[in-house]
């Protein structure tokens, strides 16, 4: 019997899987930390499985901006968000992609998970900009490890609390700025849109309790956002020279209080040693 969690498998000839998907320039200052840090995580997973071929569960994954290349590396990838269109929008890029036959996008969100998908399913969980909109960060983070193997991949993204009030106070709003220093959630005002923010130790800590063994956390857009973009657009060689920057400064802890984005990588603890 097939199983019904996963894309049905093509019987014609399948491209040969790549290392990466090109970036535009202000994705890569975007992403480029987190890809590469996953890239050689699904490595490490692929080899200690033995198999090429993962299950990748990318929750809140939206149009796939991590999906598409995931899936172009040869894994299957199942992508929960509860928005339809953006959905809409990964079976299109997907389809563009020539990866369609490995995506697959499932309407639902991180705290009816287990509703639309199977318990300890996943070679690598994807949880990135989640944790920020739930009501309960450590029930999604259960969640999401609950969804891996034993031995399995977590990759969570969270707004730095850090970066945010940097960014408050470079642009003079000082109160704001002092605002979501001191509030429990992070944010500087009823006009925030993120609900919640986080700090490095605050992340590495639901990581920790909900039974993952954190190997890294990075700082992401650690300098990329106070940056003109007229500077990285028009001179020459400054978005790789960028690029590099982030990459020297993002597991150095002295920047992850800075840092726009956090990314945590762990792995799920084995039911011996859990």
């Amino acid at each position: 019997m097939s199983d019904p969690m996963r894309p049905p498998v093509s019987s014609q000839p399948q491209p040969a899987p790549q290392r990466a998907e090109p970036l535009r320039p202000r994705a890569a200052l975007r992403t480029a930390v987190v890809w590469d840090v996953l890239q050689d995580a699904l490595d490490r997973r692929a080899k200690a499985t033995g198999s090429d071929t993962l299950d990748v569960l990318d929750t809140g994954g939206g149009s796939g901006n991590f999906a598409v290349p995931v899936a172009r590396l040869g894994h299957r990838v199942t992508v929960v968000d509860p928005s339809p269109n953006a959905l809409f929008a990964l079976e299109r890029r997907a389809a563009e992609a020539g990866v369609a036959d490995r995506v697959r996008g499932v309407q639902g969100d991180i705290s009816g998970l287990f509703d639309v998908v199977e318990h300890a399913a996943f070679d690598a969980v994807l949880c990135h900009g989640v944790l920020e909109y739930v009501e309960e960060p450590a029930e999604g983070v259960r969640h999401a490890v609950d969804a891996l193997r034993d031995g399995g991949v977590l990759s969570l993204l969270a707004a730095g609390l850090g970066g945010a009030v940097l960014a408050r106070a470079l642009a003079g709003h000082f109160k704001e700025a002092r605002q979501a220093l001191d509030d429990p959630a992070g944010r500087w005002g009823e006009g925030d849109p993120v609900p919640r923010r986080f700090t490095a130790e605050q992340l590495s800590g639901l990581v920790a309790d909900a039974g993952v063994a954190v190997g890294a956390v990075h700082g992401v857009r650690v300098f990329a956002d106070l940056v003109p973009g007229v500077l990285v657009d028009t001179e020459p060689g400054a978005l790789q020279e960028l690029l590099k920057l982030e990459a020297a400064a993002a597991e150095l802890p002295a920047f992850h209080a800075v840092a726009t984005q956090l990314h945590v990588l762990g792995e799920k603890r084995t039911t011996e040693g859990a």
